[in-house]
């Protein structure tokens, strides 16, 4: 997900009681309480989380790339950004290695928690991000122990990206057609893990291009040859670029053949193991962090129950409460 909208603008300053029904809004009444930012302007997140983390606002644990590494020329104008309701940020531009090491270095250096490089092509005359650059980028994160994340355009992108030894692919690539035996073995063989966001390629068919219902075909049956190599999967549906809740993400997931289990454990037991939370995150067990999600159904005999949540708990607080059931349920008081 990202925190680059232009009502995260200016967080230190935006009332507290905002903060927190906006936080809710996105994230809290649907159940999460982790995310993992991969692209918005750092020093702006850092303030939110600082926040959040004090106690002031009511919010869910935030982990940040900080701002993408892009090719040069790739990241849209300050115009468009903010025509499409984000903020204008810079994102850090490479074109060889030293670029690469020395913007992955900076971000690490003001304490973000993994690197992102971004691979959509720059306009032309202007060079795709080098592949060899995407390794040093990996090699500077794992040194201090952060992984990497790479947006993908192509299936050779994610070639590209397993061999450089990234840790997360973060979109599926419906445009590039079928996955062949090729990509799901290199995925396979270098340990990466799939963040699918199915949902997202209902908003980007076009006249002349693949029809929206295409895009998702091809997206969950992408999905779906990476589920049958027993392949990680990580939730996410790039909330903070698109505006939906997370109801279609898990109908189209299991569209794809993955069981309940398997969403639950996108969910909670396989984020916590990849980002090296796994001893007190993930499970309900002892001595583990409280954070619990209390859902209205049973999402094992109905999967539309994730999506229904009655409490949030972060760390044994609770964060988000169903208000309107509370009132209707809350004893009534004596004249």
């Amino acid at each position: 997900m990202h925190f680059f909208q232009r009502k995260w603008e200016n967080a230190a300053e935006i009332p507290a009681d905002q903060l927190t029904r906006q936080l809710e809004e996105m994230l809290t009444r649907h159940g999460f309480t982790s995310v993992f930012d991969t692209g918005s302007m750092w020093d702006n997140t850092r303030r939110l989380r600082d926040r959040i983390e004090s106690g002031e606002v009511a919010g869910p644990r935030i982990r940040s790339t900080g701002e993408a590494l892009v090719a040069r020329g790739a990241t849209p104008s300050e115009k468009a950004l903010r025509a499409m309701g984000f903020m204008a940020f810079s994102a850090l531009e490479v074109t060889d290695d030293a670029q690469a090491a020395a913007a992955s270095q900076q971000l690490l250096a003001k304490g973000v928690d993994g690197i992102k490089v971004h691979l959509q092509p720059p306009p032309q005359p202007q060079p795709l991000f080098p592949e060899s650059a995407i390794l040093v980028a990996v090699q500077e994160a794992h040194r201090s122990g952060n992984p990497v994340f790479v947006h993908p355009d192509t299936g050779a992108d994610i070639l590209a990206a397993a061999r450089s030894g990234v840790d997360i692919i973060a979109h599926t690539t419906p445009g590039s057609g079928p996955w062949d035996e090729g990509i799901l073995t290199a995925m396979q063989e270098h340990g990466v893990a799939l963040t699918p966001t199915l949902r997202i390629w209902s908003r980007f068919g076009r006249p002349g291009n693949p029809s929206q219902d295409q895009l998702i075909e091809t997206a969950v049956g992408q999905l779906r040859a990476w589920v049958e190599r027993e392949g990680t999967v990580l939730f996410g549906t790039d909330l903070g670029a698109i505006d939906e809740p997370p109801g279609a993400e898990y109908a189209l997931m299991e569209q794809s053949g993955m069981s309940f289990r398997q969403i639950l454990a996108s969910l909670t037991t396989a984020p916590a193991e990849r980002f090296r939370e796994s001893s007190r995150l993930g499970r309900i067990a002892p001595g583990f962090r409280t954070d619990l999600v209390v859902l209205k159904g049973d999402p094992s005999r109905d999967l539309r129950s994730l999506a229904s949540v009655r409490y949030t708990l972060r760390d044994g607080r609770i964060i988000y409460a169903d208000t309107a059931r509370q009132s209707l349920h809350s004893p009534k008081r004596r004249p």
